[in-house]
């Protein structure tokens, strides 16, 4: 795969007095990063994680994927970060390399001003710059996440799997929607 450099994105948003851009992540960005991502963790079931993990986990998280040439993007209006997206490995096996798995939060703020389909669209432009053919996304929460799966679908991904009743969290049995697009 590539390395390529991400360019800044801007889309002017109703309601804010900034255009949303789009940027890649830095250091100085982990602690809102780290911030929205726990408050996923502790209320939602998008992530299987059961406590958010700390700014110094998120900044090795972080550090490995820039160490491998993955694409780490945010979204910022007014000095204020609305969410992030990056994208990782599918799974480990050489066979797969080119194949990257999605993760993508927003701020609770952020939902429904398009953040997200800016951040999406933009990390899929990102990994077909980079050389991946297949960008897969796995929904936790399944149907009862359906923000993201309709965020996914209107960025081009469909499903294609459901894993029933693999993670356990708040006290009951939640699924998995996997969703796919060719990049």
């Amino acid at each position: 795969m590539s390395s390529a450099t991400s360019a800044a994105v801007s889309l002017p948003i109703a309601g804010a007095s900034g255009a949303i851009v789009v940027r890649p992540a830095r250091l100085a960005d982990l602690p809102a990063v780290a911030a929205i991502y726990a408050h996923h963790v502790r209320t939602g079931t998008a992530s299987f994680e059961l406590d958010p993990p700390d700014l110094a986990e998120m900044t090795r998280r972080f550090q490995a994927l820039q160490d491998t040439g993955m694409p780490y993007l945010v979204a910022e209006a007014d000095g204020n970060l609305l969410g992030y997206a990056y994208a990782g490995p599918h799974r480990a096996r050489p066979a797969y390399r080119h194949t990257v798995e999605d993760s993508i939060y927003l701020d609770t703020a952020a939902q429904g001003r398009g953040v997200g389909t800016l951040l999406l669209d933009t990390l899929v432009r990102e990994c077909t710059a980079r050389g991946f053919r297949q960008m897969v996304a796995v929904v936790g929460g399944g149907q009862e996440n359906l923000g993201s799966m309709r965020l996914h679908a209107r960025c081009g991904f469909r499903e294609v799997g459901v894993l029933a009743k693999v993670g356990y969290k708040f006290e009951r049995w939640l699924d998995i929607v996997l969703m796919q697009r060719e990049l």
